[in-house]
């Protein structure tokens, strides 16, 4: 264990070279890691298909008690928020020396303890200068963040609270750090995996609790037209939990379902409803 100010990789890092690594963002309450399961389940799928070789200290008993001692360490026992990024071993160049690997996992304390809706609605524009390829690599939550970076510049230049980016062929994929979802008549719609949008943990933990509740959901091709014909709009992702979208433009949006969604998913996580 290190303190968070001392180096911990070197120059010659493939992850700080070739953005050779892929992360988790991992939402903790005390020790409670939620859905560490289903993210211990995604990063394993990745690590497959990056052909990056597993070692013992990655197996998911291991590796969840490694960061239960790290939130002990740093004596963080409310809202955490966890970055667990794992990387393929040093050397080579573009093609790898070695598919073996390593990982390093930081911790950081949240405001709070369980997931908590947005009061103040948040405000959107749609990203254009760049759009997002569909293809297997779109799903993987990987170290190369640059199209994120360029939405969060023009996010801020615009004074907006987050962007919808495109896939190649102009339809909603995802937000900066958040997968989208749309109520349209009396459906819950999201960009498909297809569409390029990351694999999200809680995109799936949404999908799962608004079918158990008997909406109606299902993972299509969404435009703008349907950003603009949608009744609410709201975005997801592990840390936040479900974040609702008040206006893009001129449209405005409710947060009914995005208020009943969280209060389920609070009441089965850490059973209290907020």
């Amino acid at each position: 264990m290190l303190a968070a100010g001392e180096p911990s990789i070197l120059h010659t890092n493939r992850a700080f070279c070739y953005g050779d690594a892929i992360f988790e963002t991992i939402h903790a309450n005390g020790t409670k890691l939620q859905f560490f399961e289903s993210h211990y389940q995604r990063l394993e799928k990745s690590m497959k298909y990056l052909r990056m070789e597993k070692n013992s200290s990655l197996e998911p008993a291991r590796l969840e008690s490694a960061i239960i001692r790290l939130l002990n360490k740093n004596h963080f026992y409310n809202g955490v928020r966890i970055r667990l990024t794992v990387f393929r071993d040093q050397g080579g160049l573009y093609t790898p020396a070695t598919n073996s690997c390593s990982f390093l996992v930081d911790t950081t304390p949240l405001d709070f303890d369980q997931y908590r809706i947005n009061e103040k609605g948040l405000k959107t524009v749609l990203f254009t200068s760049l759009q997002k390829p569909a293809g297997r690599l779109s799903n993987l939550k990987t170290a190369n963040s640059l199209l994120y970076i360029m939405a969060g510049l023009y996010k801020k230049e615009t004074g907006m609270d987050d962007c919808f980016i495109l896939n190649t062929d102009k339809r909603l994929s995802e937000c900066i750090s958040s997968n989208i979802f749309l109520m349209l008549n009396g459906a819950l719609l999201t960009p498909a995996l297809s569409e390029g949008c990351v694999d999200g943990i809680m995109r799936r933990q949404v999908l799962r609790i608004a079918e158990k509740e008997g909406i109606k959901c299902r993972e299509t091709k969404l435009g703008e037209q349907e950003l603009l014909s949608a009744d609410e709009c709201f975005l997801t992702n592990s840390i936040t939990g479900i974040r609702w979208v008040v206006a893009y433009g001129q449209k405005r949006y409710y947060s009914k379902t995005a208020r009943q969604l969280i209060s389920l998913l609070n009441q089965e996580q850490f059973g209290e409803k907020l």
